[in-house]
């Protein structure tokens, strides 16, 4: 993978550490949200007076319009909660989780609210003394995870084992696959992807040559996974 890299900067003319100060995990995330929004119609409200577990968790309402009614009304969706920061005795890797999934089997005199689902998307970032800079997967990885919490935010199911991620494996990961798509997409990067200190948006120069090394050594790529698969498929 060294040489890998090294073959790709050479290549392309592209170095990932280049888009890193355009990608800080506020940028990022505004952009995950507002992607989020078009695509769903979420609005992501801020919870500061709402205590998580750790200080660097945030907590959102998750909220949208009600289906049919005047466009001030919205409705809770779910409690989003954003856990992004590495620290000690937190496991490795990123992943969604649940504290409470949707169903609508509540029991007689149950609260409604209890339908509402309790969602977090959990990574692993470095968190940094200023502005926390994300590489270009790290991105993606953000963006990946919230397609697992959209599975989780928007299920409208009945009952609770069948709600949410408790499908067949391999729809686990449509929702996440198909979002993680999204950060590449030349709109989102030129609104989103700023410059920490300075605002500029990033330039047009580096997005296409992001573009033209997006699919260096996918060749690759597509042999090692289909090797892979046939192994554990014979075995």
């Amino acid at each position: 993978r060294y040489y890998a890299e090294r073959v790709r900067q050479a290549n392309y003319n592209f170095d990932e550490s280049e888009l890193k100060p355009y990608l800080s995990l506020n940028s990022v995330t505004n952009a995950v949200f507002d992607v989020s929004n078009k695509l769903y119609g979420l609005k992501y409200v801020k919870r500061d007076d709402v205590e998580a577990y750790h200080p660097d968790v945030n907590v959102y309402e998750v909220r949208r319009n009600k289906a049919g009614a005047d466009s001030e009304e919205d409705e809770l969706v779910a409690l989003f909660l954003h856990d992004n920061y590495a620290r000690a005795h937190k496991s490795s890797g990123a992943w969604m989780s649940e504290y409470r999934s949707q169903k609508k089997n509540l029991g007689e005199g149950i609260d409604g609210i209890e339908s509402v689902p309790i969602v977090s998307n959990n990574n692993n970032f470095a968190k940094g003394s200023g502005s926390t800079l994300l590489s270009f997967d790290d991105g993606v990885t953000l963006f990946h995870e919230m397609g697992h919490g959209h599975h989780g935010m928007l299920s409208d199911a009945t009952y609770g084992t069948l709600a949410s991620t408790s499908v067949l494996r391999d729809f686990v990961e449509l929702p996440s696959q198909l979002m993680e798509h999204w950060l590449s997409e030349p709109e989102v990067l030129k609104e989103h992807a700023r410059h920490h200190e300075t605002g500029e948006p990033v330039p047009d120069d580096l997005l296409q040559r992001l573009k033209a090394a997006q699919l260096f050594n996918e060749g690759f790529a597509v042999v090692e996974y289909t090797a892979c698969a046939l192994f554990d498929m014979a075995v």
